[in-house]
């Protein structure tokens, strides 16, 4: 799945797309939603030919992002032209998403309950002066598509975003470090340091999208392979890395922008979830 950048109002992630093996599949997620009273629509033509998709449905899903899900993207043989020698894709997906929420909870619901996600285990740590509680989920090898994250005792959400953060994953290492020096280079704001994961093992750096998202370029995370997930217990970690990461420019301004959207979120705000019956 591309990503579509498209001028508007939100400023943010207004859908994710999810890719489905088979027909006999799709159906059964079809069928899922449906039947759990959420309003299902067919996309345009034309908004899927932006998608390089045949076909694609669309339902709500987490904080009024949409989910949508196809089966045939459309491909080409044409060499790409871009500065990395390539990204980890194929069966696995593209990387992950994280998300924080008020009710994570029912956030981890609403994955466990469409597409089947597993638990892959949890992370449990102050991270820029909240207690957060980190779920993991995977539904692939990878070890996890989603990481859902809530302050805990309280039903507040810090982030202004939909997601907090979007993953890649680059095939190499020279690819990581080529790029940390371009983001540099080109004067974008680098969020945290390189540094590497306790949960995927993972190696990784953050950088902030002109949206106010962070985007992670990753390397070398650990896959759950048939062999593993025959035997995979989920694991909870006290730390997010086992070294590096380490905030970058962080300021005053930064943490009282962030109380000020959590005060926000105690008021209501954007649903954070679909009514699934």
């Amino acid at each position: 799945m591309p990503f579509l950048l498209q001028r508007g109002p939100a400023e943010d992630v207004t859908a994710l797309g999810w890719q489905i093996d088979d027909q006999e599949t799709f159906e059964i997620v079809l069928a899922r939603v449906a039947n759990a009273g959420v309003r299902v629509s067919e996309a345009t033509p034309e908004e899927c030919n932006l998608r390089g998709v045949e076909r694609l449905w669309r339902f709500p899903g987490p904080k009024g992002m949409a989910t949508e899900i196809f089966t045939a993207p459309t491909t080409s043989t044409a060499r790409l032209r871009m500065l990395q020698s390539g990204f980890v894709t194929g069966a696995s997906g593209m990387g992950h998403v994280a998300i924080t929420a008020r009710q994570p909870d029912r956030v981890r619901g609403y994955y466990d309950r469409v597409f089947d996600a597993r638990l892959s285990g949890w992370v449990q740590e102050n991270i820029a002066g909240a207690r957060l509680r980190i779920r993991f989920l995977r539904v692939n090898g990878r070890h996890h598509w989603v990481a859902v994250a809530g302050v805990q005792g309280l039903r507040i959400d810090p982030i202004r975003t939909v997601i907090q953060h979007l993953n890649t994953q680059v095939e190499s290492l020279d690819d990581l470090l080529a790029a940390y020096e371009r983001v540099i280079a080109h004067g974008f704001h680098m969020q945290w340091s390189a540094g590497q994961h306790t949960t995927d093992r993972e190696l990784s750096f953050y950088c902030v999208t002109p949206s106010g998202f962070e985007w992670e370029l990753g390397w070398n995370p650990i896959v759950v392979t048939p062999d593993l997930e025959e035997h995979w217990a989920p694991k909870t970690y006290d730390s997010i890395s086992i070294w590096g990461h380490t905030p970058i420019g962080e300021s005053v301004l930064t943490r009282l922008t962030q109380f000020r959207y959590a005060a926000a979120s105690l008021r209501g705000g954007r649903p954070e979830l679909p009514v699934l019956r």
